[in-house]
C-alpha cells in the first residue's frame, strides 16, 4: 500500500483556513484570507516544492480542489507541472464539474475509496482540504502529517484539530526545520494508539 501524505500550512491555534489569498475561503466571515503569504520564505518554498515532486497522485476536498483547477492548469512553473501532470482525486459529496486534466470524483465510501487510491498509487498527497483532512484524521487514513507552523495567531477560523476531534497518539519522524519567517515544520506518523495518560503528582519509586 502507498503513503498518504497530507501537508497544511496552520497558525500558532491551530488555524489552516484560507492561508493563501484572501478570497480562497470567506466562510464564517473569515478575514483573515492569505495570512501565509507574508511569511513565505525560502525554506518552505523549496520544502514544498520537494514533497510536490515526490508525490504520484493529489487528494482534494471540493473547495480546495476548485481553487487549484482555476489557477494551476495556468501555471508553467516546476509545481505547476507537476501538478497538472499527475491524477487528481477529489472528495465530495456533491456532483462538481471536474474540468481539470485527469480529475477522478470519489465514491460515497470514503474509507474504501481513498483505500484504492493508496493502493494504486506510491505517494498521494492531501494539500490544504480542511474538511476533508479533519476526516481522513478521524479515521486514522494518513502516514505522514506535515505541518508548517506560522508565528501567528488568528483567534478564528477552520482549525486542523477542532473541539471533538478524535484523540490519537503521534510521533514525530523528522527533526524539526524552521524557516527565516519563523515557520517551523512538523513531521509526524500516527502511532494508530490513543493518547497515554499519567499522574505527575506520583513520585518516582526508583529516584
Amino acid at each position: 500500500m502507498g503513503r498518504l501524505h497530507i501537508d497544511l500550512f496552520v497558525t500558532l491555534d491551530g488555524v489552516a483556513q484560507a492561508p493563501g489569498a484572501p478570497e480562497e475561503d470567506q466562510s464564517d466571515g473569515f478575514p483573515f484570507g492569505g495570512w501565509q503569504a507574508p511569511l513565505m520564505d525560502d525554506l518552505v518554498g523549496q520544502k514544498v516544492t520537494d514533497g510536490i515532486a515526490q508525490m504520484d497522485a493529489l487528494l482534494l476536498g471540493r473547495k480546495t480542489y476548485d481553487i487549484f483547477a482555476a489557477y494551476w492548469p495556468h501555471q508553467g512553473n516546476e509545481i505547476g507541472r507537476q501538478l497538472n501532470a499527475v491524477p487528481k482525486y477529489v472528495a465530495s459529496r456533491g456532483t462538481p464539474e471536474l474540468g481539470w486534466a485527469d480529475s477522478t470524483l470519489l465514491g460515497g465510501d470514503l474509507v474504501a475509496e481513498v483505500g484504492a487510491v493508496r493502493d494504486r498509487h506510491e505517494n498521494t498527497h492531501v494539500i490544504g482540504s480542511v474538511d476533508l483532512v479533519q476526516t481522513l484524521l478521524a479515521e486514522r487514513l494518513f502516514d505522514v502529517l506535515t505541518l508548517w507552523v506560522y508565528p501567528i495567531v488568528l483567534g478564528q477560523g477552520k482549525k486542523v484539530f477542532p473541539d471533538g476531534a478524535r484523540a490519537s497518539g503521534l510521533t514525530l519522524i523528522e527533526l524539526p526545520q524552521a524557516g527565516s519567517s519563523g515557520a517551523v515544520m512538523l513531521r509526524y506518523a500516527p502511532t494508530g494508539a490513543d493518547p497515554e495518560t499519567g499522574d505527575m503528582t506520583v513520585e518516582d519509586e526508583a529516584s
